[in-house]
């Protein structure tokens, strides 16, 4: 197969594949974010804590997880067809590749969300904030680098996934590499579609790290508010003991 005839469908596979990959990510971050946090509110000491609840959502999460990304999609394949009308093509593929990504990124939201200093929830607790201002103004923001490299580890397992709905006819790189790669014996094609796939994953895996090292360096999104906020409360009480004395 020469180059000319290899170009149009390398430049529709790619397009199927980034189709995939972002709608995906982007329900499995709307899907995933909230179930994170939740496992962390719902945990002992958390500030919604309900063990029943935690580890029913845990346990839901743990299986979702361990179910094989092939498995889940001809599990699914009744869903499937409800939801998009087909089994077969890119959007079929999404419904699966969502599926299966948002328990593997409320997992990783949930250990970010952890490594938030207790100390900052304390205060803004002292404050007088709810638990939904505490999510919004402290969790989030600060746990936002470590967001931000969960997501980019979720879009590297989804485009591994895509490529493995390609295996049925999902389209994209991984439909490319089996139907004439395996199945036409077009090595070169093959092993270029191998390639792209390296270049792509080590992009976004840098693109990920770049943001995530420059969010961190600047302590997150809106990392020092909470403790500018309690240094401006406690500056009448100490002024009050300066007049005093």
């Amino acid at each position: 197969m020469t180059w000319s005839e290899m170009q149009p469908l390398l430049e529709q596979a790619c397009w199927d594949t980034l189709y995939m990959v972002g709608w995906s990510t982007l329900i499995a971050v709307v899907g995933g974010l909230p179930l994170g946090v939740l496992l962390v509110l719902t945990d002992r000491g958390g500030l919604l804590q309900n063990v029943v609840a935690n580890k029913v959502i845990g346990q839901v999460v743990n299986v979702a997880r361990s179910m094989p990304f092939i498995i889940l999609m001809v599990a699914l394949m009744t869903f499937t067809r409800w939801i998009t009308g087909t089994t077969i093509g890119r959007e079929a593929a999404i419904v699966p590749l969502a599926i299966g990504a948002i328990p593997f990124f409320a997992r990783l939201v949930e250990t970010a969300v952890r490594e938030v200093d207790h100390g900052l929830v304390e205060a803004v607790q002292a404050m007088g904030g709810n638990t939904w201002t505490i999510v919004r103004k402290v969790l989030v923001p600060e746990s936002l680098p470590s967001l931000i490299a969960s997501t980019t580890t979720t879009i590297v397992a989804l485009i591994g996934y895509s490529a493995m709905a390609g295996t049925v006819g999902a389209g994209g790189l991984g439909d490319i590499a089996i139907r004439y790669g395996y199945q036409r014996f077009e090595t070169g094609l093959m092993w270029i579609t191998v390639a792209i796939l390296a270049v792509v994953i080590s992009l976004i895996q840098f693109a990920g790290d770049y943001a995530a090292r420059g969010l961190h360096r600047r302590g997150g999104r809106s990392g020092p508010a909470p403790r500018l906020r309690l240094l401006k409360s406690k500056e009448p009480a100490t002024a009050n003991v300066g007049k005093a004395t």
